[in-house]
C-alpha cells in the first residue's frame, strides 16, 4: 500500500506542477507530499525529480519511471471499472450479425432466453453470409464460422466446429455405408458448388488433411439445399455438426466415415477492438459460450 500511494504521488506531483498543488488536492500538507517522494527515491535509488522552490523538473530515470506509472495506473483504473461493470447489469441495443443458415438456428432461438436475462438490452440481428464490416456498419458482434486473419478485430472462440458426413438410413439401407475414403467413389455425394466449380471434402487420413474431389448427381451453392437432400435419401453430404445435429439425434440422418473426420473452420464471435467492452456485448457472447458448452448442444432434437 505503501508502494502504490508513493507512485500515485508522484504522478500527482507532475501533473499537478508542485508539492503544494498535490497536497491540497489530497488535503494534506506538502512536508507527508514530499516525504512519499523522498522515500520513493530512496527505495528506487534513483532521483526522480529535480525540485526547488519555484519549480519541479523530471531526470531522465523520472521521464521513464513516469510513463510506466502512467500505464500501470490506467490500467489499475481499467481493472477496477471492468470488475464493477460485471456487478452491474447490461444495458443499451445490441447489434448482432450472424451467417444466415447458423443464425436461424443457433442464435435467433437463443435471444429469448439472453432477454429475459437482461431485460434492459434490445437487440438486432441481421443475417447474412456476406463478410459485414463490422465497424462500417456499427456491428457490436458478429458471429462467424472462419479462420480469422483480421489483425483489427478481436475474436472469442464460442465452440468447436465439427463437419461430418451424414447419409439418410434409407439411402444407406439402399447403398451401403462407406468404410474407407475409397468408398465414396460409389456413392453419390452431394457437394458445394461455387461460382461453377466443386468445392471438395476436407477429411483425415493417416495424420493428413486431404482435400478429397467427390462425385454425385447434384451440388449446389446453398448447404441447407444440401441437408434436405441428404434427408431425403439422394445422397451422402459433409456438413457441419450445427446444422445437422438434431438430426443425427434424431435418427433421420446417420454419420459414417467418422474415423475420417477433420476439424473445421470454428465457430467465433468477433468485435472491434475496444478498451470497455459494453457490459452487453460481453454478456451476450458469455451466454453463447456457455450454451454452446453444455453436453450434447449441438445433438438436440427439435
Amino acid at each position: 500500500m505503501g508502494q502504490f500511494r508513493q507512485i500515485s504521488t508522484f504522478v500527482e506531483v507532475v501533473a499537478k506542477g508542485s508539492l503544494s498543488a498535490a497536497a491540497r488536492a489530497e488535503g494534506i500538507a506538502p512536508a507527508m507530499i514530499g516525504r512519499r517522494l523522498d522515500a520513493l527515491e530512496a527505495r528506487l535509488g534513483v532521483k526522480l525529480l529535480q525540485r526547488t522552490t519555484r519549480k519541479l523538473a523530471l531526470t531522465d530515470e523520472g521521464t521513464a519511471f513516469l510513463e510506466d506509472c502512467q500505464r500501470i495506473l490506467a490500467e489499475l483504473e481499467e481493472a477496477e471499472s471492468a470488475v464493477s461493470e460485471r456487478s452491474a447489469h447490461a444495458t443499451g441495443h445490441l447489434m448482432i450479425s450472424a451467417p444466415a443458415g447458423f443464425g436461424r438456428q443457433h442464435v435467433a432461438p437463443l435471444l429469448p432466453s439472453f432477454l429475459a436475462e437482461h431485460r434492459d438490452v434490445t437487440v438486432t440481428l441481421n443475417m447474412s453470409d456476406r463478410m459485414v464490416d463490422i465497424v462500417g456498419e456499427g456491428i457490436d458482434v458478429a458471429i462467424r464460422i472462419a479462420s480469422l486473419s483480421d489483425s483489427s478485430l478481436v475474436s472469442v472462440k464460442l465452440a468447436d466446429n465439427e463437419r461430418v458426413v451424414v447419409g439418410s438410413p434409407a439411402y444407406l439401407k439402399r447403398h451401403g455405408i462407406p468404410e474407407t475414403l475409397a468408398d465414396l467413389a460409389k456413392h453419390n455425394c452431394l457437394a458445394i458448388s461455387s461460382e461453377g466449380s466443386q468445392r471438395g471434402w476436407t477429411l483425415r487420413e493417416d495424420d493428413k488433411n486431404v482435400v478429397l474431389k467427390v462425385n454425385g448427381n447434384m451440388a449446389c451453392n446453398d448447404g441447407q439445399v444440401l441437408h434436405e437432400w441428404a434427408l431425403a435419401g439422394k445422397g451422402l453430404a459433409w456438413r457441419s455438426m450445427w446444422e445437422v445435429g438434431s438430426a443425427i439425434a434424431a435418427g433421420r440422418l446417420q454419420t459414417v466415415l467418422d474415423g475420417y473426420s477433420a476439424p473445421g473452420s470454428d465457430i467465433y464471435a468477433v468485435f472491434a477492438q475496444r478498451r470497455h467492452l459494453p457490459l452487453r456485448v460481453r454478456a451476450f457472447v458469455d451466454f453463447l459460450r456457455h450454451t454452446y458448452a453444455q453436453p450434447d448442444y449441438w445433438r438436440k432434437k427439435i
